[in-house]
């Protein structure tokens, strides 16, 4: 693996933050730097104007797997995607697996960080064009800008370069990026905004965060109308076309404008500020009036079953393909093995999937997912949950990678969802509250009626069934939000509504929506008894998963049990694994007890030595005179390994029977092969004797007779066969 960047005197001055790739390049010593050219093969020209950290940059931007991360190894595309979720830097205690793939390519660079440890850069150029994967929020901007097309990627290049933009582009976004992605920057330029390109922003952000070309036109006013072979297309000098080039508006083929979702952020704050009155209202007819549930099911962690499912399907007769949706099957199977309802365990699939979770390289405690405790990965679930690419509740089978690569278009639950968390902490925050409270205040949000209307659309255009908006948004509070640990649900009272559900926000969800750690006692992993392992909170993720090989699920209920039992470490060592390996994945979870290490101890202890010796086969022989006879003369020695176990010979390798068989006749041994005397293959030679040597053909045809009263010529005659002349001169 290549060298790591060392920190310099302008490097160590940089926060954590993601960097454009000709800094990174200008900051490698000049010895890495050549041996990346060398590497590469890329070709520096001298006598062009730019410098040789721009020229390597642009070799690098056309590589196939810059754009496309499908064609790395499976531990270096996730090892990719979790990086471009970090948003370029990622702190590691170790070398993550799968890095030295992207070292080696160019596509990633490490250095040490003031705190000891390593710090893993993705630059700028590289996330901007990288193509969208399972997991990933498809309205945010990193997403969106890698759709952009050429003329709309030169313009918002343009607007932040102060410069016209040229080729590659990739290069050209960095300072888009840049801007785009700190919210301090990104609220700046909001505020910068013209008061029409203000209220068009925020327009469109009232009815959903999306709008098409004829709704765009509608509210900015515009009389023109050109319109193409798909439709009407907007003016280059409009007011959309403005918000375009600053990229808070992006347009997607072939007649769509999208918000992003970093930029919805900014512009909806004088939303949600101006709603406090209303939200008061409803506050109060829940806290007046005592809604507390006479049965109540109580959201559990989601953390158990996720880790359990990880270590199942690394079992050798579970298969799961990468770009295609969990099987059936599979899901069946877990939920019947875990106790859950289908539902429930499809959910975690799919967003364990969509984290890396079953990725093979999760077991190792260096990167995400692994290097995640086992208490901050239910916040990591609801966070991947919550960017909406892995699963939609608006369809009828949530799962994305379920569908056809055609109709994986992402639908608006995100903003519906949004909504809804909106709604939590407010009217729920300690207090049961029926679903009519929290669905009028989601009938009373502006954005509801576009937000039906962009479900409409989305539905036609991915040929599935367009759910009601209510039913939407109960699927995500009472099933999706349930299920990760976020609500309690609860039957109503004899005077609540017939069917009505009530429902209350956990602390556990009310530190999510805050983005702050639950509350947590300091406990590390322990053995209930001699076998039952318990997994502390404070474990990592990776030090669990390392376990697969030799423990056995237990129980998934408020914490994962695993059966670490004589039979499954039997089976781990007869498969290669090391005692001592397993001693030591053991210890990083919890002490060992006694039964388990006398288990280990009895494994690692060597009573004897064997020597591993390569032969053809073994030739019993009982005779211990024979034996010898075979074992000294010149004619056999060659053929048998000395020394050779009682009561045999070793035969070397190389071997055949045949020759054995010679060999041991010439001496007087016969050989005897399953019970039958061995007669070798072998013929004795034709005699060659005068008058018997004849052609192949004199088996088919007649000699020629020679008449007996002509003597014979002494000269060298030419044979002459029957039923062939002999050619005139």
């Amino acid at each position: 693996m290549p060298d790591p960047v060392q920190p310099s005197g302008r490097s160590t001055r940089l926060a954590a933050r993601a960097m454009r790739l000709e800094e990174i390049l200008r900051l490698l010593p000049e010895r890495e730097l050549n041996s990346l050219i060398q590497r590469m093969r890329i070709r520096v020209d001298e006598s062009k104007r730019i410098d040789v950290p721009s020229q390597v940059a642009r070799s690098l931007l056309i590589l196939p797997e810059a754009r496309d991360p499908g064609q790395l190894p499976g531990p270096t595309r996730e090892l990719l995607f979790r990086l471009a979720e970090a948003k370029g830097v990622l702190f590691a205690d170790d070398l993550p697996p799968g890095l030295d793939l992207l070292v080696a390519r160019g596509l990633c660079y490490v250095r040490q960080h003031e705190r000891g440890t390593l710090e893993v850069l993705l630059p700028i150029a590289f996330m901007v064009q990288m193509r969208s994967w399972e997991g990933e929020d498809p309205r945010g901007i990193r997403s969106l800008m890698s759709q952009l097309t050429a003329e709309v990627a030169q313009s918002i290049a343009t607007q932040y370069l102060g410069r016209p933009a040229t080729p590659p582009l990739a290069l050209a976004l960095e300072p888009a990026w840049e801007t785009l992605i700190n919210p301090e920057a990104l609220t700046a330029q909001v505020e910068q905004l013209a008061p029409l390109e203000r209220k068009l922003l925020r327009a469109v952000e009232e009815v959903g965060g999306e709008v098409d070309t004829e709704e765009l036109l509608e509210l900015e006013r515009e009389p023109l109308r050109l319109r193409g072979a798909t439709g009407a297309t907007p003016s280059r000098r409009g007011v959309g076309f403005a918000l375009e080039r600053r990229g808070l508006l992006i347009p997607i083929h072939p007649n769509r404008h999208v918000i992003p979702s970093e930029v919805a952020a900014v512009v909806g704050a004088h939303r949600r500020a101006e709603r406090d009155e209303q939200r008061s209202q409803i506050r109060a007819f829940v806290i007046g009036d005592d809604h507390a549930p006479r049965r109540a099911r109580f959201a559990e962690s989601p953390v158990p079953v996720a880790l359990a499912m990880a270590l199942s399907v690394r079992e050798p007769n579970v298969e799961v393909r990468d770009g295609v949706g969990t099987p059936r099957s599979l899901i069946t199977r877990l939920a019947t093995r875990f106790g859950r309802e289908f539902g429930e365990v499809a959910l975690i699939a799919a967003i364990s999937r969509a984290i890396g979770l079953w990725d093979p390289s999760a077991s190792v405690a260096a990167a995400p997912p692994g290097s995640h405790t086992v208490h901050d990965l239910g916040q990591v679930l609801f966070a991947a949950w919550r960017r909406g690419g892995a699963w939609d509740e608006a369809r009828e089978d949530g799962e994305i990678l379920r569908s056809s690569q055609e109709s994986r278009d992402a639908s608006a639950v995100g903003v519906l969802r949004e909504m809804v968390l909106e709604a939590l902490p407010e009217l729920g925050d300690g207090n049961w509250a029926p679903w009519s409270a929290i669905s009028e205040y989601l009938r009373a949000d502006s954005r509801a009626p576009g937000i039906a209307r962009l479900l409409e659309r989305w539905a036609a255009r991915a040929s599935v069934e367009c759910l009601p908006l209510e039913t939407i948004a109960r699927r995500i509070a009472l099933e999706s939000l349930h299920i990760l640990g976020v609500i309690d649900l609860g039957e109503p009272d004899h005077d609540g509504q017939p069917g009505e559900r009530l429902l209350r926000i956990t602390p556990r969800g009310r530190a999510y929506l805050r983005g702050t750690k639950a509350s947590l006692e300091p406990e590390a992993g322990r053995f209930i008894d001699g076998q039952t392992l318990r997994v502390g909170p404070l474990t990592k993720v990776g030090q669990v998963l390392a376990l697969g090989n030799f423990v056995e699920v237990g129980s998934v209920t408020g914490s994962l049990d695993v059966l670490v039992t004589p039979q499954a470490i039997a089976h781990a060592l007869s498969a290669g694994v090391d005692s001592d390996a397993i001693r030591h994945r053991i210890e990083a979870v919890a002490a060992l007890p006694d039964p388990i290490a006398r288990v280990l101890a009895q494994a690692s202890a060597v009573v004897g030595r064997g020597e591993f010796v390569e032969t053809q086969g073994f030739l019993w022989v009982e005779d211990n005179e024979v034996r010898e006879l075979l074992r000294s003369r010149r004619q056999t020695s060659d053929l048998f390994i000395d020394p050779s176990p009682p009561s045999g010979l070793l035969v070397s390798p190389g071997v055949d029977l045949d020759k054995l068989a010679r060999r041991c006749r010439s001496l007087g041994v016969e050989l005897m092969v399953e019970g039958q005397s061995y007669r070798t293959r072998s013929t004795l030679p034709p005699s060659r004797t005068s008058g018997q040597h004849r052609m192949d053909s004199s088996q088919s045809m007649s000699a020629v007779r020679v008449s007996e009263t002509k003597p014979p010529s002494r000269r060298r005659s030419t044979p002459v066969m029957a039923g062939i002349k002999r050619p005139s001169r």
